[in-house]
């Protein structure tokens, strides 16, 4: 049974516009990286210096966090109603005996 059957109309909503919601943080996380980063790669060259890898390197983990967050656990539904339709579905069958 799919975790999403159960949801009505309007929790369908919400868990989209949460899940967009998290997608679109994400872009534009991706975006002020870019933009900052490649200020901070000329503001080095003019410099003849290099530092700007740095903060990059740091900032890209960070990123590439939010994104493995965004994209890999919004996939499914998540672990948490994955693990209440089970619990949902064990309840049923110790109530219903038959």
């Amino acid at each position: 049974m799919n975790a999403l059957t159960h949801l009505s109309p309007a929790e369908l909503e919400r868990l989209a516009r949460k899940r967009a919601g998290a997608k679109m943080g994400w872009y534009i996380h991706a975006l002020v990286f870019v933009a900052v980063n490649a200020g901070l790669a000329l503001l080095a060259a003019l410099q003849g210096l290099h530092w700007a890898a740095f903060p990059a390197l740091g900032w890209g983990l960070g990123l590439a966090i939010h994104g493995a967050v965004v994209f890999i656990r919004l996939q499914g539904v998540g672990l948490f109603h994955a693990l209440l339709e089970r619990e949902r579905q064990q309840l049923q069958a110790q109530r219903d005996p038959w």
